[in-house]
């Protein structure tokens, strides 16, 4: 059996294998071969999948995040009946969560290798920014689509992301969720004074 011929799924598992190292340990924090065995994939299907290697499978992995992200910001501005507010306190209490039961470990992939890539690292850095570009994009549009102005649904996309990955960051460190509950909040009230009808926004 060659590469090519490899078992239906291997690709998933390797991109899922990369997103949990990325999440938990950074790009850096994993070798090769424990990537490969937690996989399940030989080294010669990884390069078939990915001839880029290593960098090429975090790229990949880093995709599979930004989408997911879209799709669970759909889903939870759907579940809030389009109301930005809800669907962020959904998604902060679901990250809250998330980091508990990982017992403070798993953070997220995104900011867990942006904080540690160099000037040369500039595929996956390109990558990266992309990614946050394209979910600020994003969240300003949903935000814009409860009816909070263009240029306002903007800066809020912004704010929201640097502060929830600020929060995050804080409590995985600190061992704790006040971090998150505290920022969350913050930012629950910007967006109520943000909508329309509100006094001052």
């Amino acid at each position: 059996m060659n590469a090519a011929s490899s078992n239906p799924g291997t690709r998933e598992r390797l991109v899922a294998a990369m997103r949990e190292a990325l999440s938990r340990r950074g790009y850096h924090g994993i070798g090769l071969n424990e990537l490969l065995a937690t996989a399940a994939a030989p080294k010669g299907v990884l390069y078939h999948h990915f001839p880029g290697g290593k960098s090429e499978l975090a790229i990949a992995a880093i995709a599979a995040v930004a989408e997911e992200l879209a799709g669970s910001l759909d889903t939870l501005m759907l579940r809030a009946g389009g109301d930005p507010a809800g669907a962020l306190e959904a998604w902060m209490g679901a990250a809250q969560k998330l980091l508990e039961r990982s017992g403070f470990e798993r953070g997220c992939p995104l900011a867990t290798v942006a904080l540690e890539t160099t000037p040369e690292d500039r595929a996956l850095r390109s990558a990266l920014a992309s990614v946050f570009a394209a979910f600020r994009a994003h969240l300003a549009s949903a935000l814009a689509g409860a009816g909070i102005a263009d240029s306002r649904a903007r800066s809020l996309a912004a704010l929201i992301v640097s502060a929830y990955e600020g929060a995050l960051l804080q409590a995985r460190v600190a061992g704790e969720v006040q971090p998150m509950r505290d920022t969350s909040q913050a930012l629950l009230d910007l967006i109520r004074l943000s909508l329309p009808g509100v006094k001052g926004a």
